[in-house]
């Protein structure tokens, strides 16, 4: 077992499986020979071949179109879109095409497709680079969206979407990429899809959220500590479909949530997260369902990002005065 960053994990997990089956591809801009833009794919060309891991034009519509035709000719591809703020180009072959695939087939045919993208703040990106899109793709019908928010889960959740014949969306936080270390086990290994994580206990309130925003839920929660609040961070893990039992389960231990996303306030996962608790849980409540998000704006420019990024004090704040209420 060794320490390493997430973008160490996701390439290890992609050399196992590519390793492990040779039905499994690789492809996207620039991932071949340069190892991707954040290099989470290198040396796996060189190591694995052309056939197998393999740059494509500049063009996201075509990468997801490819995804969609192998797959359905049995193949298990990995296309990388390099950041999620492009999504759009891709947005009907992911939401028209292959979320569907199998339902209008009759479920006579396998979809499984595991498309990565970078998103989220926090590194002085430019324009349209950061973006967190995920409340959409989470949004759409027959697609399973997956977002790890460090190694150890990078690795296990990637290999188990790889795994899966469903097609899923795993996103990938840049700031998760290098920004610390976790150990991480050596050989392969898989975690459930579909199941959140609770990544600290605790009894006096319940942080929900996901990606990077793990890392400054947990800060929050080791400073609510020593002011004598004990709060649960939940880590979501798969934000479609979402884990309702450990979700419900949580909140009816402590009675108070805060939902934490990177993502501008307005619909988005908290804000499922949010109608889930208040249909299911609502009598184990002792305060109101509180959110912590970005402003409802476009993501501003690099100058401006820190400013606008929700970070620990922001959660802290929120946590006092929801168990102040």
């Amino acid at each position: 077992m060794a320490r390493m960053t997430m973008v160490k994990a996701i390439t290890a997990a992609l050399d196992e499986e590519l390793s492990r089956d040779p039905k499994v591809l690789v492809f996207g801009e620039d991932v071949g020979k340069n190892g991707g833009v954040f290099r989470a794919t290198d040396k796996l060309q060189e190591k694995h071949g052309q056939d197998q891991v393999f740059d494509t034009p500049l063009a996201e519509s075509g990468i997801i179109g490819l995804a969609n035709g192998l797959a359905l000719q049995g193949f298990r591809p990995v296309p990388e879109l390099q950041f999620f703020g492009f999504v759009f180009e891709a947005f009907d072959e992911i939401a028209g095409q292959l979320a569907r695939e199998r339902f209008r087939m009759g479920g006579s045919r396998k979809m499984p497709v595991t498309i990565r993208s970078a998103f989220g703040g926090g590194v002085n990106t430019p324009e349209l680079h950061s973006d967190s899109f995920e409340g959409l793709v989470a949004q759409v019908p027959g697609l399973r969206v997956v977002c790890p928010s460090g190694p150890y889960d990078a690795k296990g959740l990637l290999i188990s979407s790889i795994r899966s014949d469903d097609p899923i969306v795993f996103l990938e936080h840049m700031k998760a990429y290098r920004s610390f270390k976790e150990e991480v086990p050596d050989d392969a290994y898989t975690l459930p899809l579909d199941k959140a994580a609770i990544k600290r206990e605790g009894k006096d309130v319940t942080i929900i959220t996901y990606g990077y925003m793990v890392r400054e839920s947990l800060q929050a929660a080791d400073q609510l500590a020593k002011e004598g609040i004990d709060a649960e961070v939940l880590d979501l893990r798969t934000l479609a479909p979402l884990d309702e039992d450990t979700i419900l389960q949580s909140v009816r231990k402590t009675g108070r949530a805060v939902l934490v996303q990177e993502a501008q306030k307005q619909a988005g996962v908290s804000a499922s997260v949010a109608a889930l608790i208040a249909e299911k849980g609502i009598l184990s409540l002792d305060a109101p369902v509180a959110r912590v998000a970005a402003p409802d704006t476009p993501y501003p420019f690099a100058q401006a990002e820190k400013s606008w990024l929700p970070n620990k004090q922001d959660i802290i704040d929120q946590v006092k005065a929801t168990v102040q209420f």
